[in-house]
């Protein structure tokens, strides 16, 4: 019997590959239709992902630590607190004490729900452009949005300016909406949706009421100006016969009651949030600095070049969209974006200017960083410029520019000392590295001294912020704790007899404090300590914070 041949049979090399190449293809083909067609989501994850990355990076800085502090009570513990101070924050504290007690805390948990913030708000806003001028508009508007550096620096901060540009954009698409179904149908439940957020908003913040009132004016803007248009095609023979109105006065009597219940709803957090106004004795009334607030801090992060850019952009914006729907021929094209400068210039210019009056007035209300509501619209100016260039390769290499510009901002606001220089990260790993070297059962106590500008706060704000570092010591300065008196941070009773009654089997005793302009108790502290047998080991200074090793003799 003859053995049967072999290797007569050939097998093709692509057997297999081709499919899997195939299915590669197809995956990515998929996810570039998907980032066509969903622009808001693919800008909203950008979002999320720029200003996450690196955000445990920076040391926490004051304001942060008062979010810390304020989550991490007990629900009791916030509604006392938010009756004597915070109040402004409270809705936000409630939010960030849930989170904390899902998630646990830490510096990135702490700043996450920011760069969320970011991401929705990115998407919110390319939804907003898309709806108010087109696809180009929006996608520019949103990528715009991102480069702006005082979003850089909401999106990588533990406090709540992320979620009022959220909150602002929001309301806005909700208005729209509900003006929009006012001309062409059913629109109860739409007003019902805006006052409902405008509640929900005003009590986040109560600066958000500046978008109410900035809606109102845009209503009453294009009703003047549909007004115009009808008295000059009726005197003029060769003028364009406006169409349908884009608001009717059933839409402006329906914000009125929309608008007019959320604030009789709203009015007792409002009252109470006026009452604790001593809180903003800080901010300054209008000085040499206004200018340049306004100008390039608020919405450009202090880059004056970025922010003559940006005001020349969006000067252009509103200028060509204005002029070109004013003329006899006029595209629909020019018209819609008429219409988007009328939605976009009262929410960029009421907060700011309402806000400067009340502090020209002695009403010191504001601060650079209260203006945050704008920048969506802000970046939504500044699209409108940009979206004049033609061709699409030429707009593409502006945003790109613009994208590239933002980058040193970007990475700024991830630096260590990227929060008012900070230092507070460094000294916390200076106490954990020495600690960890001492012996692993010895009996530690703690002093806090004021923190550097603000004298009436101790260090204990440091152990806030980055606990783990005095995980098991004796605070043995506390007089009061502020969780159970309802104020924000410790008190700092008598050291002479708090000191000696606390120390029993202590070895080893921290100070803890601030460098000048902070009260100074070290020197009393340090008296105390030689009384009973403790002298200081070392000595470290680390930015505005000092620190000094004492041990048993």
């Amino acid at each position: 019997m003859t053995a049967p041949r072999t290797g007569t049979i050939s097998v093709p090399r692509s057997t297999g590959i081709a499919p899997v190449r195939s299915r590669f293809r197809g995956l990515a083909g998929s996810i570039a239709t998907g980032v066509v067609r969903t622009p808001e989501l693919t800008i909203g994850a950008l979002g999320v992902l720029v200003c996450a990355a690196f955000a445990w990076v920076p040391s926490l800085w004051y304001d942060e630590a008062a979010t810390v502090t304020s989550a991490q009570r007990t629900w009791a513990q916030l509604w006392a607190e938010l009756h004597n101070v915070d109040a402004v924050h409270g809705l936000y504290y409630a939010l960030m004490h849930v989170w904390f007690w899902l998630v646990g805390y830490t510096p990135f948990t702490l700043r996450f729900p920011s760069a969320l913030a970011i991401g929705v708000a990115a998407g919110l806003v390319v939804a907003l452009g898309r709806r108010l001028g087109g696809r180009r508009l929006g996608i520019t508007a949103g990528l715009v949005f991102l480069a702006l550096p005082r979003v850089q620096w909401a999106g990588s901060e533990g406090r709540p300016y992320a979620t009022i540009t959220t909150l602002a954009v929001c309301l806005t698409l909700v208005g729209l909406t509900a003006v929009r179904r006012t001309r062409t149908g059913r629109s109860l439940h739409w007003w019902v949706a805006y006052g409902a957020l405008a509640l929900v908003a005003v009590t986040f913040n109560v600066y958000l009421s500046l978008a109410v009132v900035a809606h109102a004016v845009t209503l009453l803007w294009t009703m003047l100006v549909r007004r115009a248009e009808v008295h000059r095609a009726t005197v003029s023979r060769g003028a364009r016969v406006p169409g349908p109105p884009l608001v009717t006065g059933g839409a402006v009597l329906r914000w009125a009651v929309a608008a007019a219940i959320a604030a009789v709803t709203v009015s007792p957090v409002v009252v109470e949030i006026a009452s604790q106004s001593k809180q903003v004795a800080w901010i300054a009334g209008i000085g040499q600095r206004t200018g340049a607030q306004v100008f390039a801090t608020a919405w450009f992060g202090a880059v004056d070049l970025y922010a003559a850019v940006a005001w020349a952009l969006m000067v252009i914006g509103v200028a060509v969209a204005l002029f070109e729907a004013h003329r006899r021929s006029a595209t629909v094209r020019s018209l819609v974006r008429a219409q988007a400068v009328r939605v976009a210039v009262p929410l960029v210019v009421i907060p700011t200017a309402a806000l400067v009056l009340a502090t020209a007035m002695g009403k010191h209300l504001y601060s650079p960083k209260y203006a945050t509501l704008s920048l969506p619209f802000v970046a939504l100016l500044i699209a409108l410029a940009l979206t004049l260039i033609r061709p699409k390769a030429l707009l593409a290499g502006a945003v790109a520019a613009a994208l590239v510009l933002s980058v040193p901002t970007a990475v700024a606001v991830k630096e260590p000392l990227a929060k008012q220089e900070s230092t507070w990260a460094r000294a916390a790993s200076i106490i954990a590295a020495e600690r960890s070297s001492n012996r692993a059962d010895a009996d530690e106590g703690v002093v806090f001294g004021s923190v550097y500008g603000h004298p009436g706060t101790t260090a204990d704000i440091i152990r806030v912020s980055y606990p783990a570092a005095f995980s098991g010591m004796t605070d043995l300065g506390v007089r009061k704790v502020g969780a159970d008196t309802g104020v924000l941070w410790n008190q700092t009773g008598e050291l002479a007899t708090s000191i000696p009654s606390r120390l029993d089997d202590i070895d080893t005793v921290w100070f803890v404090g601030g460098t000048v302009t902070a009260r100074n108790i070290e020197p009393e502290t340090a008296s105390v300590l030689a009384a009973n047998g403790f002298t200081a080991k070392q000595h470290w200074k680390t930015g505005t914070v000092v620190i000094t090793e004492y041990v048993r003799s």
